[in-house]
């Protein structure tokens, strides 16, 4: 009869703990945790100061999304719905920059040039990069926006205010 108690006994135990263990991992996941992207590095001083300025300006809802910046907080960056769309300001100048055949479009104003994602990029939706600015400011757009590139008009008018002509 001790050695069924102390069974029973144990069972009490356990069953407690797996059930604070599946709470506190639980607790732990990232249901509702910001999105991470890399933080750029501007090319000068004067480029980081113009997205400064530029994330001062950026609207609080872009196609119906809410603002969430991603993580780690920065001036560099700024993101929409839950990683749907983000972007970031400083970024190096694209390489397709150079190719006679990259694609771009002009959204208000703002010359994009598009980045369609590689085959290895799962889930990855475009990428635009503006052209002719003095800080080159990346927008990276969840594939439910593969053939919309709506949300880059909310981006016009604080960039034009914001960022400068390079020509």
């Amino acid at each position: 009869m001790t050695h069924t108690r102390r069974r029973s006994r144990r069972s009490r135990v356990l069953v407690p703990s797996a059930a604070l263990f599946v709470l506190a991992v639980a607790g732990c996941s990232d249901g509702g945790a910001r999105p991470s992207v890399a933080v750029p590095t501007p090319s000068s001083e004067a480029a980081a100061g113009y997205c400064e300025k530029l994330h001062e300006e950026l609207p609080e809802t872009v196609d119906g999304l809410e603002r969430n910046d991603p993580s780690p907080d920065s001036d560099l960056t700024a993101g929409w719905g839950d990683g749907a769309i983000v972007l970031r300001c400083g970024v190096p100048r694209p390489a397709r920059m150079d190719d006679s055949q990259s694609k771009a479009v002009d959204a208000d104003g703002v010359n994009w040039l598009l980045e369609q994602p590689d085959d290895a990029d799962d889930g990855a939706g475009p990428r635009f990069t503006t052209t002719y600015r003095k800080a080159y400011v990346e927008v990276t757009l969840g594939t439910e926006y593969a053939h919309d590139i709506t949300p880059l008009s909310a981006f016009a008018v604080p960039v034009k205010r914001t960022v400068p002509d390079s020509l």
